[in-house]
């Protein structure tokens, strides 16, 4: 299978941005990147409201070709390479990500607030794929985006076993040579009393207890990754606010969901889906077992 990053273009600055980020990824492992451009009746109604097949089909090229030229000139030495499908792209970005190392998705931000606006497609891509998927906020100016030299963010669930996840999150920190900080949390059981999580002895017996699992899960990961740097946190709060807040200045925020081999039942986990909706930073989501 030939390796490449894709990212999806739909002629947006939030789609544009996440292409020069996704440019900056397919450097870093030095393979070619996927501009793909799958047009929707609906993008192409608001965008083109008059026109025929024909010309938006000529309109579609022309943004990939003109997007292809501005990332190799802002990124000597890249290979780009377009794709154009005629399907919607809940549809068409699943199938192309299904033989990616990673498919990267734009999102616009609440204004001057923080969090994503995480549509109909970038969640249907999510739930239909197994490949990572990352979603990247624009910044300010249209294209603004954090050093990929900060620290690397990822959620730990020390209850289920995570391999992909973790293998992925110390993989990009490698490649970036860049710290990793693992975090994991929790509420107290109800079983703890109202006044559970003011008791200090509790607290501090629960987050020791975390810190000694979070640590175990992570030790042969750091022992195959001797070069990574990596802080581990235990701590009772809230998982998703906590993962927001850390990864405020972070490079990258990762993030798993669970894999479900059956049509009924949530696809995303409610962690992930409020990183997504509330990360300042680029949300890598990898699915696992």
């Amino acid at each position: 299978m030939s390796r490449f990053v894709a990212v999806g273009l739909d002629g947006s600055g939030e789609s544009l941005a996440a292409a020069h980020w996704a440019a900056g990824e397919a450097l870093m492992r030095g393979v070619p990147l996927r501009l793909v451009h799958a047009e929707a009746r609906s993008t192409a109604r608001n965008l083109l409201p008059h026109a025929g097949a024909e010309t938006r089909a000529r309109w579609a090229e022309k943004l990939l070709s003109d997007a292809a030229d501005e990332l190799r000139d802002s990124h000597p030495g890249l290979d780009v390479t377009t794709e154009s499908r005629d399907e919607p792209p809940s549809k068409a970005l699943p199938s192309v990500a299904d033989s990616a190392d990673m498919l990267v998705l734009g999102s616009r931000g609440h204004g001057t607030l923080l969090g994503f606006v995480l549509g109909s497609v970038g969640m249907a891509v999510i739930h239909a794929t197994e490949r990572p998927v990352v979603l990247v906020r624009a910044g300010k100016n249209g294209t603004e985006l954090p050093a990929v030299d900060s620290e690397l963010v990822v959620g730990v669930d020390t209850g289920r076993p995570c391999d992909a996840l973790l293998a992925f999150a110390f993989e990009e920190a490698a490649r970036r040579s860049v710290r990793l900080r693992a975090l994991h949390s929790w509420d107290l059981p109800q079983s703890a009393g109202y006044g559970g999580a003011y008791d200090p002895g509790l607290r501090a017996q629960a987050e020791k207890e975390a810190q000694s699992g979070l640590d175990e899960m992570l030790r042969p990961w750091s022992a195959t990754y001797p070069e990574v740097a990596v802080t581990a946190q235990a701590s009772v709060g809230r998982t998703a606010w906590q993962l927001v807040e850390a990864g405020a200045g972070a490079g990258l925020v990762v993030v798993g969901r669970h894999i479900r081999r059956t049509a009924v039942g949530t696809h995303i986990g409610p962690v992930t889906h409020a990183v997504l909706h509330h990360s300042r930073a680029p949300v890598a989501v990898v699915a696992h077992e």
